[in-house]
This record gives C-alpha cells, structure tokens and sequence, in this order.
C-alpha cells in the first residue's frame, strides 16, 4: 500500500510534463509575450498615437518667430521658447471666444435633447404596446441609413422658412434630428435587456410609467446613456459640415472659425494653434471624465 500510494504522484507528474512538452512553440511564444512586453508595445503605440497632441500643446506655446525657425521639438532643448502670448490673443479675439460659447450653445443642448428623448422612446419601444409600434422603430432603423448630405438643402429650405436658419437653434435641431434615430436605436435594444420581472415587481407596488422610467430604467441604463452621450457631445462638438451650412458669423462653432481664421489670415499659426487645442482638449476632457461609464456601457452591450 505505501509503494503504490508513493507512486501515485510520479505517476500524476509524468503526463503533466510530457503536456508541456508537447506543447506548440506558437503557444510558448504567445505566452512569452503576453506579459511585459505586449504592454512596453502597447505604451510605444499610445506614445506615439499622442504626438500630434503634443506637438500641436507644444506649437501653441511658442511665439509665431520661433515656429517659423525650427520644429515644435525644439522646445525640449529650449525651454525659454515656451510662452503663453498665443492665448493671450485668443482671448483678445472676439471671433474665437464668441464662436467656443456658441460650440457650448450648441453642443449641450443638442446631447441632452438626444439623451433625454432618445431615453424616453427606448423605453417606449422596449416596453409599452401601442399601435404599430414594430413598424414606427422598422422606421426609426431605416433612418439610420439616411446621409446627412440628402437633408442639407430640404432642411436648409424649411429652417429659411420658419426663420431659424443660420442660428443656433437651427444648428441644434438638425442634430437632435439626425442623433435621435441611433439614440433610440441603442437604447431601445438596451433597455429591452431588462428582466420583465423587474418591471412588473415595480408595477405591482404601484409605479407608474414615469416613475418606472426615471427610478429604475434610468439607474440600470445609465452605462448605455452615459455612453451615448459621449458619443452625441463628441460629434456635435467636432462636426463642422452642418455647423458651417446651417450657421452665420453670429452662431458659428469653434470649427467654423477656426478655417474662416485660416482662410482670412492664411498661416497665423498664434491663433490656429491654441485655438486649435483648446477645441480638441475639450472632447478628451469629457471622454476621461465619463471613460469608466463609457467603458461599463460598451462591455454591458458586448456582454448581452
């Protein structure tokens, strides 16, 4: 009994070895670099996807001589060269200033109109029954198939009508209009996930649809709403098409000024460059605000 219990793990041992033996050199290799080194590249990579940024930070403070001599690297070798004169004058000029205020006029109204109705008709499509309700969300989907080029002139057309073309309001009312269909969309599909028996517990203790919304299809969609929200500010604050048909020199966004700046002044590189940044340092800044809800929406939507 004491030999064979002795050799019992000799033998468990031996097939454990001869598996490693076996085991691929591609297998080895995967295992090999799955560790310090795949994350060395990883930061090689977002390094080098952050040189423009830099570069752009770095040409914004510098006097417009000192970029017209030599390259933004410059700066590491030259410290003194580093001067905030740049956005000294963006603030002194009135058309930058007034068109970041109206990007801001612009852009939250337009993610929260998206966010809020587009919750709303989610749940709506989710989970109440109302005539016809597969086929208005079949046209709901359809819409996402429309290019904004096709609206351009119709919708220019009807906001000349009702006298709201080239204001802000008809800048954000084109996009709420073009973000609600994908809004829904997402939503919809989100909020469909939702146990039923859930909902009916609420019910049955006397929540009305609204309560039922805003106290528990809310808080359980906040990843998926939160993610939608970057998504719509992202866009709208970026977009430049919409913003530079349907506004005028009163309403238009940072995108706008910046390429009317390019083509009045040519290479003023002093305005463009920190105007420029600040345009783009928003964006990110929402993006890292809300990344943990960004990230918890995206891999919700990947586990479902």
């Amino acid at each position: 009994m004491t030999a064979n219990a002795g050799s019992l793990p000799g033998k468990a041992a031996r097939p454990t070895g001869s598996v490693k033996a076996r085991r691929s050199l591609g297998s080895r290799l995967v295992e090999g670099v799955s560790g310090g080194l795949v994350r060395v590249f990883l930061i090689v990579v977002g390094l080098f996807w952050l040189v423009p940024t830099i570069g752009l930070l770095l040409a914004s403070l510098r006097s417009p001589e000192d970029i017209a001599a030599s390259g933004w690297w410059k700066v590491f070798t030259e410290p003194s060269q580093i001067t905030f004169d740049s956005y000294s004058k963006l603030l002194e000029n009135d058309d930058i200033t007034s068109s970041l205020l109206n990007t801001v006029w612009i852009t939250v109204p337009a993610t929260l109109l998206v966010v809020i109705i587009g919750s709303l008709a989610g749940y709506a499509f989710a989970w109440m029954e109302f005539p016809g309700r597969d086929w208005w969300f079949l046209g709901v989907v359809g819409l996402l198939v429309v290019p904004v080029q096709v609206a351009l002139i119709p919708i220019a057309e009807l906001f000349g009508n009702i006298g709201i073309f080239g204001s802000v309001t008809g800048v954000v009312l084109f996009h709420v209009g073009f973000g609600l269909p994908f809004a829904v969309f997402l939503l919809r599909n989100f909020f469909a996930e939702i146990p039923r028996e859930l909902l009916e517990a609420a019910r049955l203790d006397g929540a009305g649809e609204l309560r039922l919304f805003f106290r528990v299809v809310m808080p359980l969609g906040a990843p998926a709403i939160a993610s939608l929200g970057i998504f719509q500010f992202l866009w709208v604050w970026n977009d430049m098409l919409v913003a530079l048909i349907f506004s005028d020199s009163g309403s238009q966004p940072i995108t706008v000024a910046l390429q009317t700046q390019v083509r009045q002044f040519g290479n003023n590189i002093d305005v463009l460059a920190p105007g420029a940044f600040i345009s783009m340092v928003v964006p990110l800044a929402v993006f890292f605000a809300f990344q943990r809800q960004f990230v918890s929406g995206v891999m919700a939507g990947a586990v479902k």
